[in-house]
């Protein structure tokens, strides 16, 4: 009996995810195989074999996969010191973290503009130190989207992480240096490991974030397209609902893979987890 009063609670959750997040998810993936009155698979053709969609697949793919990495290496050693700190101010360094989270996408997307643009900030304190001769053109490139994006996802990875390594033992560590463990061994063989659960989750939610983003990279992105940008012509602009079903199914297919890729990685890395 307690156990069907537990199946109950979950009830709602349930019928709410498969009605609204479910059902659509399979309708979308279901009209890209049927178009004018019968089955095709031209539109994933058309997807696979053109080179300008490659294209976009590919910088999509480029920015989306350097954000991750480049968070990983700045929220890694970030999250250890604020885990390692007492309550007060790990409580202070982590709301610092998470406040650009409530600043809109639109405004950090602007503020980064004005930084990045040939008479901003960026250039002319380069100009000013002599270091250029010429604005760098970074405004409208992938390396701005790619500036954007860690921005805004690196606190998702901060605050993860720093979940799972404040539960992580300090004396393991030093359990490891009495043992002859140099500090990067003991890192490698212990914090690592154990981190592996946080790291993936973060690192999911920084791919799959940059991956489906469309505020960042339409503004810092100019002409870049990316593939939510692109979506978004198709289904707006071009009115072409078909190949935007082909697009997004196409999203979520990257999305399952790198997720199971990432899991095959951890289980690597910590087999017991």
């Amino acid at each position: 009996m307690k156990k069907k009063g537990l199946y109950l609670l979950l009830l709602p959750g349930v019928l709410f995810l498969t009605l609204f997040l479910v059902i659509p998810i399979a309708m979308t993936i279901f009209s890209t195989f049927y178009h004018e009155g019968g089955f095709t698979v031209q539109g994933y053709l058309t997807f696979l074999t053109d080179t300008y969609y490659l294209k976009i697949l590919w910088t999509t793919l480029q920015v989306s996969l350097v954000t991750t990495f480049v968070c990983i290496l700045l929220g890694f050693p970030v999250s250890y010191y604020i885990s390692r700190l007492g309550a007060r101010k790990k409580g202070i360094l982590l709301a610092l973290a998470v406040f650009p989270l409530l600043t809109s996408s639109v405004v950090r997307s602007f503020s980064w503009m004005i930084i990045l643009g040939k008479k901003g900030l960026l250039n002319s304190s380069l100009q000013w130190l002599g270091l250029i001769e010429k604005p760098l053109e970074i405004l409208y490139t992938p390396t701005a989207m790619m500036i954007g994006m860690i921005h805004l996802f690196l606190p998702l990875i901060i605050i993860t992480l720093v979940g799972v390594m404040e539960n992580i033992d300090s004396d393991l560590l030093k359990a490891a240096e009495s043992l002859g463990a140099s500090r990067f061994t003991a890192f490698r063989k212990v914090i690592l490991p154990l981190s592996m659960p946080g790291l993936i989750v973060g690192s999911i939610l920084v791919f799959v974030g940059s991956l489906t983003a469309y505020t960042t990279p339409a503004l810092l992105g100019g002409k870049q397209g990316v593939i939510s940008t692109f979506l978004y012509q198709n289904a707006v602009t071009l009115n072409d609902w078909h190949m935007a079903s082909v697009i997004a199914t196409i999203m979520i297919v990257i999305t399952f893979v790198v997720i199971g890729l990432m899991n095959k990685v951890a289980t690597k890395l910590n087999p017991k987890g």
